[in-house]
């Protein structure tokens, strides 16, 4: 191997730099070490091998973690782009052996516990531990305000695509110009806060010197150019080794794993974020032009977003981006540039699509790929069959997925959610539907995250296989559940995932806490969550018998409970009563329904329980307000009656706050109570005469109320109930106003305005003109 130095050929990098990927692959052509050391987790060294199989695409990374402890892990990620990758591939290419030197993932990931045990328990001075970014103090000396500028202007566009310029006379010189500069800033710095880096250094050392033992100088070591003086520098065995002695262990393993050019942007286990990984990969696979190649690459993007770009804009975009960089003494345009002529020329002048070009294009939405015979826990492996056969593959963008549960593979997809859910493996949330809200459909947002494979290993301990862990994760959640609304919740969740091994558990466990619970709010809350859990039986063709008893016990003690615990709240407590209040209404209207189970006339026992609520001046108004609207609602109550309790609460020897907390409950809360004052004037009639006559004194103190209810009311039903109370209803009923006719309305259906539409009608359905007299047929 030929250098320009004596000993190891040191290739100091900056991870995840284009510009660094292309000067390593042109040292190693020149130099032809007989092995690369590269920085990383010995442990990885068995997983070398499969960076060769065509499966694996990047960017992927590095996986390691505690076995014992799965959630404690570290990730390395690669890129295409990334050294240490070219490295990796270089060295397979040419039959050259390959290693990891960095400090074993066994102590580092131990280590880390360590630190967490200990912080916040340091004496040391604010600032002892302030890290420096050696890029950012090297773009300040020279001037630059922004380290990415620099680093493109110093590294990336010299002897980069398209440059101009090349590094073919002396491959070495940028590796050794940076270290230069690396070895200026350890001196005034020293560690510059990286404490840890004096081991890992340590460790490092001690791997050249046994490949230098192996190989004689024919190693070439690529590794942060941080690093390099440390390297460089002389030390002895002894002094290496006493800074490794009394690591702290942990049982470790490691696999590959798929990553994003969207994770590649944050802190990693290189401790090197980049900003624009898709940018940078585009500079590294640019053949020339790579500023030509870009602003297709936006317009194509564009296009496809159905915005109108034009290969003039193209042309056009390049030039301006040229001249911004010369403007700005640049020796090629950089990232800013061609952001800054995207903007003025492609999409003139706006930042919503330049938004757009940053997610898919600056960032990228690339997901790396690896073969199925990297490592994996056994859970992993079954999610990947089931994905597999379910047709459901993992992306990185976010993305919708509508779900018919009566068909066999949708239904098979909302299990595998709901159970990956149940684990805690947040792949896709639940969301709400735009089509129908039948229980046959669901609607889900998905989007894959690197960090979920860590999740599945931690999830591994439940069992081996998605049902097994899902059932297992069930049961001991039920176990360790402390609420009641949490035990039926998970009822829920099981029904959902279909777990029937887990239901009998949850529903023993159920049945035990809800004999246990006396308090009413804690019923009700967990009664909806219960009675949902029966309409699944018959879509999923789930046995839901077993809740049925539990649901109409639960029933039946807040039957009881309610009125007593209604009494005597404070506002805070009555309007949580009153959302209880609802639930429960809700949850007996499904319980109730017919087909649904035999409730045994659940319906009219709670419309019982309204009536009392109702009636007792110990009720808050807000839900004697609301028991009333609801049994109007339900038509157990007449609109004669409910307009006698309105007058009588709204009568002057109510309390104005206790009035207008009634009135809230009966027309407040997204209930509709609008449009029952748009068509029940008597209803409006008397809100109006109270309101109106409110002392001068009382008004502040009800207004806040009012404020509330009414601003809860849709534009166009504001605006209608303002309408008539600027024309003054009166006390009239609704019977007059009918007679008398309302503005804008006519007594009776008028067939030649009604006619007018039937040609749009025909139109919009394709029908012949001829059809325009069947359908004034059914029109009138």
């Amino acid at each position: 191997m030929t250098t320009s130095t004596a000993g190891p050929l040191l290739l100091g990098v900056r991870h995840h730099g284009p510009g660094s990927a292309r000067a390593v692959r042109a040292a190693l052509e020149a130099a032809t070490p007989e092995v690369v050391l590269i920085e990383g987790p010995p442990e990885a060294d068995a997983l070398i091998p499969l960076a060769a199989e065509k499966d694996m695409r990047p960017p992927v990374a590095l996986l390691a973690h505690v076995v014992d402890e799965p959630g404690r892990s570290a990730f390395w990620p690669l890129a295409e782009f990334s050294p240490e990758w070219v490295a990796i591939r270089w060295a397979l290419e040419h039959g050259v052996p390959a290693r990891f030197i960095d400090l074993p993932a066994t102590h580092t990931l131990a280590w880390g516990k360590e630190e967490d045990k200990e912080a916040g328990a340091s004496d040391r001075p604010v600032g002892a531990d302030a890290r420096i970014d050696p890029v950012a103090v090297l773009a300040e000396t020279a001037g630059y305000d922004d380290p990415e500028r620099w680093w493109e202007d110093v590294v990336e566009h010299r002897g980069g695509a398209g440059s101009g310029t090349g590094t073919e006379a002396d491959p070495f010189a940028p590796f050794t110009a940076l270290e230069e500069a690396m070895g200026a800033l350890r001196e005034v710095y020293g560690v510059g806060g990286h404490d840890r880096d004096l081991v890992r250094e340590a460790y490092m050392r001690l791997q050249v010197r046994a490949a230098q033992r192996e190989f004689g100088d024919g190693a070439a070591v690529v590794c942060g150019a941080w690093h390099v003086p440390a390297l460089r520098r002389r030390t002895t065995v002894a002094a290496d080794r006493a800074l490794l002695k009394g690591l702290p262990k942990a049982k470790v393993d490691m696999t590959w794993v798929p990553w994003t050019h969207r994770r590649l942007s944050r802190v990693s286990g290189y401790g090197a974020g980049i900003d624009s990984p898709g940018w940078y990969g585009h500079l590294f696979a640019a053949p020339d032009r790579p500023v030509e190649r870009w602003m297709t690459k936006v317009a194509r993007l564009l296009r496809d977003d159905d915005r109108m770009v034009s290969s003039a804009h193209v042309i056009e975009a390049v030039r301006l981006a040229d001249t911004l960089a010369a403007m700005r003494g640049r020796p090629l345009p950089g990232l800013t540039e061609t952001t800054d002529a995207v903007r003025a020329v492609m999409c003139e002048g706006s930042d919503v699509p330049l938004g757009l070009v940053h997610d898919r294009l600056v960032v990228g939405a690339v997901l790396g790929e690896v073969p199925q015979a990297a490592p994996a826990v056994p859970l992993q492996r079954d999610l990947a069959r089931v994905q597999k056969r379910l047709r459901l593959k993992p992306e990185p963008l976010e993305r919708e997925l509508e779900l018919d549960l009566r068909g066999e593979t949708d239904a098979g997809r909302s299990r595998l959610l709901h159970r990956l859910r149940l684990l805690g493996i947040a792949w896709g949330e639940p969301t709400a539907s735009r089509g129908s809200t039948g229980t046959f459909r669901e609607t889900w947002r998905l989007r894959w995250e690197p960090e979920l494979y860590v999740r599945v290993a931690e999830a591994g301990v439940w069992g081996t296989t998605v049902l097994s862990a899902a059932t297992g994760k069930a049961e001991a959640d039920a176990v360790a559940a402390h609420a009641l609304a949490d035990v039926t919740a998970l009822a829920e969740r099981c029904l959902l995932a279909e777990l029937p091994d887990a239901l009998p558990v949850v529903m023993r466990v159920l049945a035990d806490r809800a004999a246990l619970d006396a308090d009413v709010g804690h019923l009700a809350q967990a009664l909806p969550a219960l009675v949902r859990s029966l309409r699944y039986g018959d879509v999923r063709g789930t046995d839901t018998h077993a809740l049925t008893d539990v649901a109409v016990g639960l029933a039946e003690r807040i039957f009881v409970g309610l009125p007593p615990a209604c009494a005597a709240l404070d506002a805070e407590a009555a309007e949580h009563m009153r959302r209880h209040v609802d639930a429960v209404h809700g949850a007996v209207g499904l319980l109730g329904e017919p087909g649904a189970v035999s409730s045994g006339g659940i319906r009219e026992r709670w419309h019982s329980v309204l009536r009392v609520l109702s009636g007792r001046d110990t009720v808050p108004g807000v839900i004697r307000g609301r028991a009333v609207r609801l049994l109007l609602d339900d038509g157990e109550l007449e609109q004669d009656e409910a307009a006698r309790l309105m007058g009588l609460v709204l009568s002057p020897g109510t309390e104005p706050g206790d009035a207008a907390a009634w009135v809230e409950g009966f027309v407040g809360g997204g209930s509709g109570g609008g449009m029952l004052l748009v068509h029940d004037e008597r209803l409006l009639a008397l809100v109006d005469a109270w309101l109106t006559g409110v002392p001068a004194e009382a008004f502040t103190d009800v207004l806040p109320l009012l404020r509330r209810t009414f601003s809860a009311y849709e534009a166009g039903v504001r605006r209608t109930l303002g309408e008539l109370v600027r024309r003054g209803p009166g006390a009239r009923g609704s019977a007059e106003v009918a007679a008398s006719g309302i503005p804008g309305f006519a007594p009776d259906l008028d067939p030649e305005r009604a006619d007018a539409v039937l040609p749009v009608l025909s139109l919009l359905l394709g029908l012949d003109e001829s059809y325009d007299d069947d359908f004034a047929g059914v029109a009138r």
